[in-house]
Order: C-alpha cells, then structure tokens, then sequence
C-alpha cells in the first residue's frame, strides 16, 4: 500500500509541471478564443450605438487596437508563467529586461517614436478605418491602425505600410464632408456667361439624380474664371459632398458635362499650333 501511494506521488511530481504548463497554454488559447469571439461583438453593439458615421469609424479602430494589445499582453504573461512553471525565475529575467530594455531603447528609438506616435494617433481621432488619407508620403485608404504602423491601399491596390514615427501631417479627406473641384476648359471664343449657365444647369440636373443626391450637401458653387490658359479659358467649380464622395461626383459632372458641352456647340480646346506668314511671302 505504501508502495503505491509513493509510486502515485512520484507520477504527481512527474506530470504536476506538463499538467499546470498544459492547462496555462490551454487558459491562453481560450482567452484569445474568447477575444476573437466577443470583440466583434461588443463592436458591434456599441457602433450600434452612435448617431454618426465617424463615430463608428472610431470604435472600429479602436477595436482592433484593442485587440491587438491584448493579443500581446496574453502572449507576454503566458510565456512568464510558462518560464515560472519550468524552474526558471522571472524576476531576474525582468531585471534583465528592463536593462536590456534602456539599452534597446536608445538603438532603437524609432521603434519607440512610432508606438509614441500611433498611440497620440489614436487619441487624437485623426485617423480611422475606412478614411481615405495622405500620410507619409502615401495616398490610399486605411486598412489597419496599430501603435507601430499604419496600412494604406491606393486605388491600383497596391499596399503602403507606414511607420507612425514617419507621419508628421496627416491629410484625411474623408472627415465630415468635402469638396468636388471641377476645372472646366473652354476656347477662348466662347461665350464665358453662357457656358457658366450651362454649368448651372449640369449642376441642378445632377444634384436631383436620385442615385447622387444623398451624395451632394448643397448646390453648386461657380468660382468663376480661374486662369487663361495658352488655348483655353479655365472656369473653377465645386460641390460639397458627403466624405468619400468628391470622387465619384466629379467623374459624373465631367461625364455630363461633356455631354451637354457637345449637344450645345460649346468648343472644348484642343492644343494646337497656329502658324502665321508675313504679309510679303503671303503672294510668293
């Protein structure tokens, strides 16, 4: 009997630490399930909650900041409690990182500027999922936001990752409304009154299309004549618009406006060359 208790002892000691390693990696996985599976929702439910389209855009953001810096903390406590488990002590491994820490900090301080920088980022509410901007020398819409960097899709779908140590001004197209600028080229011999009216009325034709008017705020605005140009007379316009939308309605007023420009006469330039002889080699 004493035998066998001692021989059940032995196994206890022998699979006590594989069991407690087992249950730790198993708690970390579970933990990380329960991330997958109730952020999602608590985004859901709370971007639910907000009365703007922006303030969705931010909880979006948020989120999966959210969920990346738990990632990471779980990640971290795992591997301490694992080393804790194997016998190995974590208090001088702390010491030791927090020197290595210092010394890894001064070789690397743009990787500390880009997570001091993500991070004002994000308080700030410059930049969320979704928006359309100008940072770091790339244009493109946001794909992703963490503390270390920023990932930008252009319109030819190529990937930008920016470091946020890098972005020293951000330009967000995509906040609150913004404006379709509209050039429009025109000979230097047509009438400029008439073709701002027809501009008008391209403008009132296309605000009343039931598939662009949630898009426009307001009517359009006619600066008038912007620049005379070597072969053209250029006329500057604009709408306001919802954000992301400038795009989409210039390219319909463009097309429309072609359109009305052919149908009325009315000349669009064309480069050209003109030629002129003296008036002593006009009868050669």
């Amino acid at each position: 009997m004493e035998s066998d208790y001692k021989t059940l002892q032995l196994l206890l000691n022998t699979f006590a630490t594989p069991l407690r390693i087992a249950v730790i990696v198993v708690l970390a996985f579970a933990a990380q399930a329960a991330i997958r599976l109730l952020l999602p929702r608590l985004r859901e439910t709370v971007a639910s909650r907000q009365e703007s389209r922006d303030a969705v855009q931010r909880v979006h953001t948020l989120t999966r900041v959210v969920r990346y810096t738990l990632t990471v903390a779980i990640s971290a406590v795992t591997v301490l409690l694992v080393l804790g488990e194997l016998g190995i002590s974590v208090a001088p491994l702390l010491g030791a990182a927090g020197v290595a820490g210092i010394a890894i900090g001064f070789g690397a301080q743009s990787l500390v500027k880009d997570y001091f920088s993500g991070f004002f980022l994000l308080l700030e509410n410059q930049i969320r999922i979704g928006d359309v901007i100008e940072a770091g020398g790339k244009i493109g819409a946001v794909e992703e936001l963490t503390l270390r960097y920023l990932r930008l899709r252009d319109y030819g779908g190529n990937v930008h990752y920016v470091p946020n140590g890098q972005i020293t001004v951000v330009t967000n197209m995509s906040r609150g409304f913004a404006y379709a600028v509209i050039d429009l080229g025109i000979t230097h011999g047509e009438d400029v009154d008439r073709v701002i009216g027809v501009m008008r009325d391209v403008g009132a034709a296309l605000r009343e299309d039931p598939a662009f008017a949630p898009k426009i705020l307001a009517d359009l605005e006619i600066a008038g004549v912007d620049q005379w140009a070597d072969s053209a007379i250029v006329i500057r316009c604009r709408f306001q618009v919802a954000a992301s939308e400038q795009w989409s309605v210039r390219r319909e007023y463009l097309r429309r406006a072609k359109q009305a420009f052919d149908r009325l006469g009315i000349e669009i330039p064309l480069p050209h060359l003109k030629l002129v002889r003296p008036d002593n080699l006009a009868g050669a």
